[in-house]
């Protein structure tokens, strides 16, 4: 049964930057597309990035130009790089796996199977 866990969040300020992590137990991520998503205080869990099996990426508009989602199949690791922070990136943020390789990567929480416990992200002021 592979298992994600999410490390890297943490306390920054506006401006500042933070690499997170999703690494994978039990099994190897190659041939998983891999997404980040991040739920704000009483908001819904929103898309933030994803990244094909392949190494295609995808952002959302909020992020693109400040993030960066990268993947190293040999250390069984997907990153996400975020720069520029800003307020309202502050979130609990997950990455999720979806073993469906020959589809394209998906943009919605319901098209991913396999879940993080997530990693708080706090920007502030």
């Amino acid at each position: 049964q592979v298992q994600l866990v999410e490390s890297g969040g943490g306390l920054v300020q506006a401006g500042g930057s933070l690499r997170l992590s999703c690494a994978a137990s039990g099994r190897t991520l190659s041939g998983y597309h891999i997404g980040w998503f991040r739920r704000a205080p009483v908001k819904e869990r929103v898309f933030v990035a994803a990244i094909t099996w392949s190494g295609g990426p995808t952002y959302a508009d909020s992020v693109k130009g400040r993030f960066t989602i990268s993947r190293d199949d040999a250390k069984n690791i997907v990153y996400l790089q975020m720069n520029s922070l800003k307020l309202e990136d502050t979130a609990v943020y997950y990455c999720a796996g979806d073993p469906r390789f020959f589809t394209r990567v998906g943009v919605s929480e319901n098209e991913y199977s396999l879940w993080g416990q997530g990693t708080q992200v706090s920007v502030s002021s």
